[in-house]
């Protein structure tokens, strides 16, 4: 008779704590289930731990079909891939990693800024093709530019930070920030509106979580609201920006130029983007550092551990236990 598994894990998430884990409770590793969704609906009768990154669509119908299920526990920041209330509403606990990747995204954000202010790739491309013409590559410096920051959590405070130490001026807009919390006082950006912020800014990065009420914020009419030389960098959601109307702001030369780390299908199809020497692409990878991955691993683990083990999550979302009677145990 085989061991019934206690946690079932549908993407690649790997690492020390991973295989710690692996030698205390029953771990099934399937990195490509969330690519199957009829079959992860059958496997998930039994396990009592779900570990996900931002790829399986744990739905409403997903949770009730997870019997024994005690918690979701979810590899990286955001949870607009699961159905919180559904969760809720069945005891079951979410746990997610909300600052744990920070670092590594706001660190991206710069890299990604100095690509853009310095055409980095462009240079790249040009001197591995046998060229030489440094006089085609003028740039700008990010000292005594202002950056905007759309939405100031955890990855918008440390940005903001490291841009204050290149002479930025920053710019913040986040409708639900307390102007008196310390990030606010020790970063100092001036909060203003979205519009203001657009206008105003030479750099605009984004850092807002998806959901209904982000989806599309980002479109064509606001980034013509932008300065001709300013640059746009998302390392958010990509649902939040409208990309028909930011090809569009770009053919129009609205805005100098953009970079993605995510888009609103991902893989996304071969588009007009991947053609365009002003726009940076790369495939979500803001927290994929070694240092990033092993504090989210360790993170969903202990919590996949602590609540298995009748303890309490620390990265709770919802609530710290299960609020169910879970059969047999």
């Amino acid at each position: 008779m085989s061991t019934p598994i206690d946690v079932l894990v549908t993407e690649n998430i790997v690492g020390q704590p991973m295989d710690e884990l692996r030698g205390k409770l029953s771990v099934a590793l399937e990195p490509d289930l969330w690519k199957k969704p009829d079959l992860l609906a059958e496997k998930i009768a039994t396990p009592r731990a779900l570990v996900v990154r931002n790829q399986t669509r744990v739905t409403e119908d997903l949770i009730r079909a997870a019997g024994r299920l005690e918690i979701i526990a979810r590899a990286g920041a955001g949870l607009d891939n699961v159905d919180v209330e559904a969760a809720s509403r069945a005891g079951v606990v979410v746990a997610s990693t909300p600052i744990q990747n920070a670092v590594s995204v706001a660190e991206l954000t710069l890299g990604l800024m100095l690509s853009l202010a310095r055409r980095i790739p462009e240079a790249d491309r040009h001197v591995k093709a046998g060229g030489w013409a440094r006089q085609n590559y003028y740039g700008t410096e990010l000292f005594g530019k202002t950056l905007g920051v759309v939405g100031f959590g955890r990855i918008g405070f440390l940005t903001a930070m490291r841009a204050r130490a290149f002479g930025m001026e920053v710019l913040a807009y986040d409708p639900y920030v307390d102007p008196d919390s310390l990030p606010m006082i020790e970063a100092q950006p001036i909060l203003v509106e979205l519009d203001e912020l657009l206008r105003s800014s030479d750099f605009v990065t984004c850092h807002l979580p998806g959901g209904k009420q982000t989806q599309g914020l980002l479109g064509y009419d606001r980034f013509c609201r932008m300065k001709p030389a300013a640059y746009f960098i998302n390392v958010a959601r990509g649902e939040v920006v409208d990309e028909a109307g930011l090809l569009r702001a770009l053919d129009e030369r609205r805005l100098a130029g953009a970079a993605l780390d995510v888009r609103s299908t991902e893989p996304p199809e071969s588009d007009a983007f991947t053609r365009r020497d002003d726009v940076i692409l790369l495939p979500h990878i803001g927290a994929f550092t070694h240092e990033a991955q092993h504090r989210v691993v360790a993170s969903v683990c202990r919590d996949v551990q602590a609540v298995l083990g009748g303890g309490r999550a620390i990265n709770y979302f919802n609530f710290p236990i299960p609020r169910k009677q879970v059969d047999g145990l």
